[in-house]
């Protein structure tokens, strides 16, 4: 039976479809006007500080006078954070910043202000600020998933890797290079909170309770369908993890997770899985399925070798906790360690 209001020749798929897409222009158009005006807030803090710097006060000879400025400015603009401290800031901001190249101060003009004010609290290359610059926009990353970031050092454990997917051999290759754009070899999950190894469903709960910040670093385009979905063939259930639809691919995108390392068996289960996603539920105008196994750690000579004679696109990628490297291998081998003495 259709809702009503939805005609019966515009099916409930129809009308879902349009409020997706509906939906995402609201949405998108709401970020646009969230970035210009973060953009314009962060101007003027810029030429405050640039004020201060130029009249050459500090903390030693200019307090009263800032303290002052602080009270009038707040008098007309008291929804504006132009407290003393903040003032001083913006000082420290504009003298940071005045004479880097354009492309780093571009990238901390559109970051939120709180974002900014941590990034200055670390001794950072510019091109290190300008790599965090980029994750929290390309991934919309709070000011605490930054503090994560910035606390382990998360920009000494990026290096370029191989592409560890089959999409150059299975895809079309226009769709197979935005695919690659897409896709990463490597995602951060520090905003699930873990402080520990999760098993698969525990890993599983806590994305899916936090949806909306997993598409976020997933990247734009993604629309979740589900978890655990069900696809029912030949008398029996399959059950995908996660899966999602991407609007500019037009592809459904099933993602298995697993809490230990890569094994070829993966490959196959995934493979199945899309076989079924294409079979049962992909639209006569919309691209093959794509698969991403989402593991702990991976080798990329053994996701190459299970994926050479694989003919669905799926891709493989590591996940992080957004902690040091030897941190995570001491929980690693912590719980290890405690599963065997559990069952001695």
């Amino acid at each position: 039976m259709n809702r009503i209001g939805v005609s019966k020749i515009f099916d409930e798929g129809d009308y879902n479809e349009l409020l997706r897409q509906a939906v995402a222009v609201i949405d998108a158009a709401r970020l646009q006007i969230a970035k210009q005006l973060n953009k314009i807030t962060i101007s003027s803090y810029w030429e405050i500080g640039k004020l201060l710097a130029q009249r050459k006060l500090d903390s030693k000879h200019g307090d009263g006078v800032v303290n002052r400025l602080s009270i009038d400015l707040k008098s007309k603009y008291p929804e504006m954070g132009l407290s003393p401290r903040n003032l001083w800031d913006m000082k420290k901001f504009y003298l940071r910043y005045c004479e880097e190249d354009a492309k780093l101060q571009q990238a901390v003009a559109v970051l939120p202000w709180g974002h900014n004010l941590l990034l200055m609290g670390y001794d950072l290359l510019p091109e290190q600020i300008v790599f965090y610059a980029n994750e929290v926009l390309s991934k919309g990353w709070s000011r605490e998933m930054l503090h994560h970031a910035l606390k382990a050092e998360y920009h000494l454990t990026i290096k370029a890797e191989e592409q560890s997917n089959n999409f150059a051999m299975v895809l079309p290759a226009q769709q197979a290079e935005y695919a690659n754009e897409i896709f990463r070899n490597s995602y951060n999950l520090g905003f699930i909170g873990a402080l520990q190894p999760l098993k698969e469903l525990e890993l599983e709960r806590r994305l899916v309770s936090k949806i909306t910040t997993f598409i976020m670093e997933l990247g734009s385009g993604f629309s979740f369908i589900g978890n655990q979905h069900v696809l029912t063939f030949n008398g029996k259930e399959y059950r995908v993890d996660l899966l999602f639809f991407h609007r500019r691919l037009r592809s459904m995108v099933a993602i298995e997770l697993k809490i230990g390392e890569f094994k070829p068996e993966y490959v196959g289960k995934m493979n199945f899985y899309l076989s079924l996603l294409d079979k049962l539920e992909k639209a006569p105008d919309e691209n093959p399925s794509i698969g991403i196994i989402l593991c702990a750690e991976k080798d990329h000579l053994d996701v190459e070798l299970a994926l050479q004679d694989v003919h669905k696109p799926i891709g493989v990628a590591e996940y992080q906790y957004l902690l040091p490297k030897n941190k995570l291998q001491e929980l690693v081998t912590a719980e290890i360690k405690k599963s065997k003495e559990n069952a001695d």
